[in-house]
């Protein structure tokens, strides 16, 4: 079948590259100094980077956009908060304050001696002075002219004996005074009918005025060191203590992105070990030590200069960025990998110059492909609602790119340079000339002779590793119950996949922001099992001006809406509390206080009054004679997990834009909710617009449309793959993963963009042996680039963050993935698509069609693949007795010295050039 191309981008890139290298050749100097200036020049960005850092959990882990904020926005405006009246059901914010709950070792935390515990906390705490020389009673919320108490306390007025005798009920406690809500205040409640038996958990809040930023956060930083204080003390008592601040989730979200610092040493000294290793040569001369070595360190100047050019312009640096150095490492090894295999497939005898204008050439496709894909992965994470996700993109894709100018500068610089030696036979560490093997095969000594290389084909000696790659794998892979078991192992893999991605959970838990051993943790566990029973009071917010409360059909539309919400279900529970609804317009109806409640004008005339005398004076906005707004409050239920949050968010938004009355439902945490509303959508959307990015750039530079569209097709396979074992491996979908999700496009596309490139630019004849060809050239530097990936971030694995850990493992899925697609799924596949080659036939051949000619005393050959000396040896017969002879290659350009017979010729390209 006849093969289509679409390379004059691809020749063109090549071209240029031709130039550029050959230009790095001759000023080697020039391309590894200037780089180093630039690199310490944008550097110093770093001293911006404390200025810089974005600690705030909503501004980098929800959506910029979101409708919550939107919804606090209205209630912000509608429903300001008032200091003196401080009232926690009704905080459009989360609210500043301390808390502690407090568990029994026995059965009932409300024992005479358990509750004496107790109010020893609480005592300690209200006389709690911060540095700054403030109490909690100079900062506290007010309420009624003191500061704002818990109910239980307040049931109790202080005294533990009476607790007993008080008599309590759940969840709602009625006093002489009022009636108490005690759902948020005690957990593990057994109860006799409604009256408590006993109860496991007490949880305390102290909430301070918002006047006073630093005076606050001094204090809450005082209430965390005294309950850490006192940690010993409390393991002796009764009573098990965890402790929270409105400041911890921020603080400790800070000392994540500390603790991973002491890991960016043992990942590079990893890096350049497994990279020393990997370019090591017995060769004195071969030998490639150094550089591997100036590999990382152009690696470790991408992030320099990236992240300081950024830092300089201002761009926030979120604690994710942190895993970006570790990411950027595995890039920037895996394209000097390709590129000095790509030098060690030149001829040994050429000049520097002559060798990086190749090597640049046959570097340059791959190289750029990956480079372009990885860059324009994270550039459209940009897209991205989410200020952590944006963040990282902008950072890391940045470091893509000055990670590929480097490469073809510095490093590129340094290779020419270590040409140079090689070219004059010095040895790696002394830089002393030592013999050639053949000068002196007796003496020959590993530490003193060196220089050795393929005679047949004048290029480096391949390594042991690229011999099984041609002589044992690729024959393997190739082979048809091989292939048949390949697509079975695929098979499996996308079925596992699949299943997998049904599995998928959506949402960040807020305690994964800290680390494992953080106090916050326990307090979210502590809460998770005490007080899940009862979640968010939630807002319902009526924001028509124009709706009219005296009106009795009105009202009774507005109930119905209400009993819509008291009624939803999940999975076959309640999801709000049925008479627990707060409504200040049924309340006021009921009242008396209004005579008659359908006319407008006694409506609104007897309203303030009311108001004034109840707790209602925050709910009604009224100016004018017009109630601009109003709100009501309905009690969730049963809302234990992430799943549960997010199906109530969407049901309580569903039934509100389903009534008649234009509602709003929002409580604080609908902040960190609203997540779920667009996880989903916005990762889709990313990997489908990257998806089709990838796709035209692989059109554009892989000279034959079928591979590119092989290229897509791994992209989605590695995709589906990534997404299905992350839900298996117990990996949320949220936004830290959504990073990953990102990254796995741009790796996704290395590897099979790699092998798909060298299987298109193989001179094989047959689909099999094209197979071959592209395994022994490429097999190698893949698992080179994989394994030195896998090692830059290996050491994330034990961190003690939940973001660290979930970068690990996604990115060694994408890895291993990724790697398993370019060296074992793609090969086999592209047999099957032979047009993806130049000359693809069937017929079983020696990979060489050689045409022999007289032309008086010239014997002309072609071949189709690489010239060597096995094509030579067909010519001895008829030019041992020639005087003159050549021999042209379309691949061979270089003069070389052959014996035939004894005699030494000369191969020529030009029939003009010879003697």
């Amino acid at each position: 079948m006849p093969s289509c191309h679409t390379d004059c981008i691809e020749k063109s890139v090549s071209n240029w590259f031709h130039k550029l290298g050959g230009f790095v050749g001759r000023n080697p100097w020039w391309f590894l100094l200037v780089p180093l200036f630039i690199s310490a020049g944008l550097g110093a960005g770093f001293y911006f980077l404390e200025e810089r850092e974005a600690h705030g959990i909503e501004d980098q882990f929800t959506p910029k956009d979101g409708p919550a904020k939107q919804e606090r926005h209205f209630v912000k405006e509608h429903f300001p908060q008032n200091d003196s009246e401080f009232s926690r059901l009704r905080l459009y914010t989360e609210g500043t304050y301390g808390s502690f709950i407090a568990v029994s070792k026995s059965s009932d935390i409300l024992s005479e001696k358990a509750f004496e515990e107790i109010i020893y906390l609480d005592g300690t705490v209200r006389e709690m002075v911060g540095q700054k020389g403030k109490s909690y009673e100079k900062l506290c919320a007010m309420k009624s002219n003191r500061c704002f108490s818990n109910d239980l306390l307040d049931i109790v007025n202080g005294t533990a004996s009476t607790i007993k005798k008080a008599n309590l009920t759940f969840p709602y406690h009625i006093s002489t005074s009022n009636t108490i809500f005690l759902g948020t205040e005690l957990g593990g409640v057994v109860l006799n009918s409604s009256l408590i038996v006993s109860a496991k958990a007490v949880r305390l809040f102290y909430f301070l005025r918002e006047n006073n930023k630093a005076e606050n956060d001094d204090w809450l930083h005082g209430f965390t060191q005294v309950f850490s204080n006192l940690s010993d003390e409390l393991n002796k008592r009764k009573i098990q203590v965890s402790y929270f601040t409105s400041n911890s989730r921020e603080e400790e979200f800070k000392e994540n992105s500390k603790s991973v610092i002491p890991l960016f040493s043992v990942t590079y000294f990893l890096a350049i070990s497994f990279s020393i290793v990997s370019c090591l040569r017995l060769d004195c001369v071969r030998n490639k030590v150094w550089v591997a070595t100036f590999g990382v360190l152009s690696a470790g100047m991408a992030v320099l200069s990236s992240f300081g050019l950024l830092l300089y312009c201002g761009m926030p640096f979120a604690m994710t960025v942190a895993t970006a150095p570790f990411l950027i490492l595995g890039i920037g090894v895996d394209d000097m990998f390709i590129m000095i295999s790509c030098w060690q497939q030149t001829q040994v005898h050429d000049n520097v110059e002559d060798r990086m204008a190749a090597t640049y050439k046959d570097a340059a496709v791959s190289i750029t492909i990956t480079t372009l894909t990885d860059a324009l992965a994270f550039y459209i994470g940009l897209l991205t609602p989410f200020g952590s996700v944006q963040s990282f993109c902008m950072y890391t894709g940045t470091a893509v790119l000055f990670c590929y100018l480097y490469n073809i500068t510095f490093f590129g610089a340094f290779l020419a340079l270590n040409g140079s030696r090689e070219k004059g036979n010095r040895h790696w560490l002394t830089c002393m000339k030592v013999p050639e093997p053949e000068d002196s095969p007796e003496k020959y000594n590993i530490c003193c002779v060196g220089g050795a290389y393929d005679q047949e084909t004048g290029k480096e000696e391949p390594m042991p590793i690229n011999n099984f790659f041609k002589m044992y794998y690729g024959p393997f892979l190739t082979n048809t119950w091989t292939k048949v078991f390949v697509i079975l192992l695929y098979a499996g893999y996308l079925g596992s996949s699949i299943y997998g991605c049904f599995q998928i959970q959506e949402g960040i838990d807020l305690k994964n922001l800290a680390a494992d051993s953080s106090y916050v943790g326990s307090y979210y566990d502590n809460e998770d099992q005490y007080f899940s029973e009862y979640g968010p009071n939630v807002m319902v917010v009526v924001t028509d001006s124009k709706f009219q409360y005296w009106d009795k059909t009105a009202r009774e539309r507005l109930d119905t809406c209400l009993e819509r919400f008291e009624s939803l279900t999940l999975d076959g529970r309640s999801l709000v509390a049925k008479n627990m609804t707060l409504s200040w317009l049924n309340e006021y109806v009921k009242s008396g206080r209004v005579s008659n409640p359908n006319d407008k004008t006694i409506f609104m005339d007897s309203l303030p009054a009311f108001l004034q005398l109840s707790d209602f004076t925050q709910d009604v906005n009224i100016s004018k004679q017009v109630i601009i707004a109003s709100r009501m409050f309905i009690q969730t239920i049963n809302v234990s997990t992430a799943v549960d949050e997010k199906n109530m968010l969407n049901k309580l938004r569903e039934t509100a834009n389903g009534c008649s009355e234009k509602l709003v439902v929002y409580h604080p945490a609908f902040i960190y909710f609203d997540q779920y509303a667009v996880i989903v959508s916005n990762t889709i959307q990313n990997i489908v617009v990257a998806t089709l990015a990838m796709l035209v750039i692989s059109l554009m530079l892989i000279p034959n449309p079928i591979c590119s569209l092989w290229v897509t097709f791994a992209i989605a396979s590695v995709i589906v793959g990534v997404a299905g074992f992350m839900a298996l491996w117990d990996v949320n979908l949220d936004s830290v993963s959504m990073i990953n999700l990102v990254i796995c496009i741009g790796f996704s596309v290395d590897f099979s963009a790699h092998i798909s490139y060298a299987f298109v630019s193989s001179k094989e004849v047959t689909a099999n042996k094209k197979a071959v060809d592209a395994v022994y050239h490429l097999g190698y530097p893949i698992i080179q680039g994989a394994v030195s990936t896998i090692l830059g971030v290996v050491v994330l694995s034990a961190a003690e963050s939940y973001i660290f850990r979930t970068f690990f493992k996604i990115m060694f899925l994408v890895i291993l993935f990724g790697a398993v697609h370019g060296i074992v799924f793609i090969p086999v596949f592209l047999t099957f698509f032979g047009i993806c080659g130049g000359k693809v036939s069937d017929k079983k051949d020696d990979g060489r069609s050689n045409t022999l000619s007289q032309s008086g005393h010239r014997w002309v050959t072609q071949t189709t693949g690489d010239f060597n000396m096995k094509n030579m040896h067909e010519l001895r017969a008829v030019a041992a007795n020639s005087k003159v002879w050549s021999i042209s290659s379309n691949q061979s350009s270089h003069y070389s010295s052959h014996s035939v017979n004894g005699k030494t010729n000369s191969v020529y390209e030009n029939i003009e050039d010879c003697p």
